[in-house]
């Protein structure tokens, strides 16, 4: 009976040990074949220290060339805890707070953590590192601490174009402008350091390094122009600080003919190699009380480009574009012909009054050339009435003015207009004369250069070309023409009346003596029942064919000197940047600049 028990204990033990051979055999299997390439992967992972190495990003050039924007060379400070000894690791710590300026116990736990790499501090400069390659010398330290090769973006005109050109992150992403419109771009490819570790993190044999180069960010090429930046800039700034403009302003300068945006500002702007550092001095000296939410929003704020995500109601500047659809629709067949329009000093529209700004004294009989140069709402009130709200939308279309112009910039806003089925009598007059309605200035640029180019749809734009970083190739980019918006004829017709704005009518102050310039003033409320003002100018020059557009667009200046009518704030300071801009530009001068007696 005891060897019948002990021979069913043994086959119990025995097919105990087969079952537990058997599932080992099949974990064996699973690992072996389903989960081989996934375990393979994270050990190779595990068992290597990856050390990134950051590429070059591309360059920034204006048109002529000059840097805006470029990566200088500096170096990240990474450890290897557990290749440090334990008698080592507190005089390393020490001593990389001290050259980097860092807080002991923080670097001190990097040093004692488990890790297979910690970073220390990235984008240094050389100065700095070069001490740390002395230390580490003269204490005979070879193993645990790693020096790589980063690259920093670096702007060396500091604020100039900051609102284009943008900034990039710690880690060289693009944060906002070009850098990140165009990131993908910009970025290049990153490389890599690796070496073999244990699975304690101690290298393994000799401790060989595989480099695997980085891949450079190719360049761009913008159509700004350095030096017509710096010049409608510097006469922004004075702008606004002299009118106290407490919402700041900005100046697009504009090719009509290719869309090529030559400037654009907005005031106030920032330090790009700064971006983080607010830039009023209030607001500075009181940052540290702000909560993280206030600090954001008025980063935002500053980093915000009026020019292209603000909307605003242009006022009478948008006159042009009433007498462009007027003309084009045959509303109007004799342009200088007196006693075409009577100006009463109002004119009632569906039981509502609408007053032209010169009520007090009406401007009487006048030709639409008249009523342009006098900025006569009730004119282009009378005019909107004939071309009618179809018609008026159709062409708001044309000119790209219900649509974003699509700039190459993040973050455009589009145009605010009621919805046409609910523009009645009173909604088209204030349409016909720039109220009641909001454009952002790329708009409105836009839709003038097709008047200053001689009827075609153009599509602004800031990267002319790129430049391959491997070749050095450069591919340019072709501009984007659009159909005809409107004739050249009446065009031409349109830019001749605005030569009488400057030479005769509200917009005396843009010109320049020796130079055709044409232009229209405008002035609108900031808002409904706000009690602020926007002012503008919008010049074409030459007249005749015409190489830029500038817009200035100040937001309720509140000096002694400020009127509320006729642009006489915005019109000055076109005229003092095409004082210099039209020169540097080697645009011929004409002997005698005159208003032909056509009227």
């Amino acid at each position: 009976m005891a060897n019948i028990s002990m021979k069913k204990r043994i086959r119990k033990a025995l097919l105990v040990c087969v079952g537990l051979f058997s599932l080992i055999i099949i974990r064996i299997g699973y690992i072996q074949f389903i989960q081989g390439g996934e375990l393979k992967s994270l050990a190779y992972v595990q068992q290597t220290l990856d050390r990134k190495i950051n590429p070059n990003r591309g360059t920034i050039y204006d048109r002529n060339g000059e840097v805006l924007a470029m990566s200088a060379s500096v170096e990240t400070v990474t450890i290897n805890p557990s290749n440090i000894s334990k008698e080592d690791k507190e005089k390393v710590a020490l001593a990389l707070s001290n050259i980097f300026e860092l807080d002991y116990d923080t670097v001190l736990k990097k040093v004692k953590k488990r890790t297979s790499i910690e970073t220390i501090i990235k984008k240094v400069d050389k100065e700095k590192t070069n001490q740390l390659r002395e230390w580490m010398s003269k204490e005979k330290i070879i193993a645990g601490i790693n020096i790589d090769e980063d690259t920093k973006r670096y702007y060396p005109y500091g604020n100039l174009a900051s609102h284009i050109i943008g900034f990039t992150g710690a880690d060289n992403q693009g944060l906002d402008g070009i850098e990140a419109k165009y990131n993908e771009t910009l970025s290049g490819v990153q490389g890599k350091i690796v070496r073999t570790s244990d699975a304690s993190g101690r290298i393994i044999g000799r401790g060989e390094e595989e480099y695997i180069d980085a891949i450079d960010g190719d360049s761009l090429v913008l159509s700004i122009d350095a030096n017509i930046q710096a010049i409608a800039s510097k006469h922004l700034e004075e702008a606004c600080i002299d009118n106290v403009c407490t919402d700041g302003g900005s100046i697009l300068i504009m090719d009509p003919n290719n869309g090529d945006i030559l400037a654009m500002c907005t005031y106030p702007e920032y330090d790009l190699n700064s971006p983080f550092t607010i830039n009023k001095e209030e607001l500075l000296n009181n940052w540290e009380n702000l909560s993280q939410a206030d600090k954001n929003k008025n980063l935002q704020q500053m980093w915000r480009n009026k020019a292209i995500t603000d909307t605003y109601e242009p006022g009478s500047t948008f006159k042009l574009i009433t007498t462009s659809i007027a003309l084009e629709e045959n509303v109007v067949t004799e342009t200088d012909r007196k006693g075409q329009f009577c100006c009463t000093g109002s004119i009632e529209i569906a039981g509502t009054r609408i007053k032209c700004w010169r009520y007090y004294r009406p401007h009487g009989s006048e030709s639409l050339r008249e009523a342009l140069m006098n900025s006569c709402n009730p004119v282009f009130i009378g005019l909107g009435q004939k071309i009618g709200v179809k018609a008026y939308y159709e062409y708001l279309r044309k000119f790209g003015l219900l649509n974003k112009t699509g700039i190459d910039l993040p973050g455009e806003a589009g145009s605010i207009f009621l919805k046409e089925e609910k523009v009645g009598p009173v909604e088209l007059a204030t349409l016909s004369f720039g109220q009641r309605f909001e454009v952002t200035p790329i708009q409105l640029i836009t839709a003038v250069s097709a008047i200053a180019n001689g009827g075609k749809g153009v599509t602004p734009r800031l990267v002319t070309a790129t430049i391959d970083s491997e070749t050095g190739e450069k591919n340019v980019l072709e501009p984007i023409i659009k159909n005809d918006v409107i004739s050249s004829e009446n065009a031409a017709k349109v830019r001749d009346m605005m030569r009488s704005v400057v030479v005769e009518g509200t917009g005396k102050n843009a010109g320049v003596e020796g130079y055709e310039i044409g232009g229209k003033t405008g002035t609108s409320e900031d808002g409904v029942n706000t009690n602020k003002y926007v002012t503008s100018f919008m010049g074409i020059s030459p007249t005749k064919e015409a190489k830029l557009v500038i817009l200035v667009v100040l937001y309720n200046p509140t000096g002694e000197g400020r009127s509320s009518t006729v642009g006489a704030i915005a019109a000055p300071v076109a005229g003092k940047i095409l004082n210099e801009v039209l020169p540097y530009m080697e645009i011929e001068k004409v002997e005698k600049v005159e208003e032909d007696e056509k009227n």
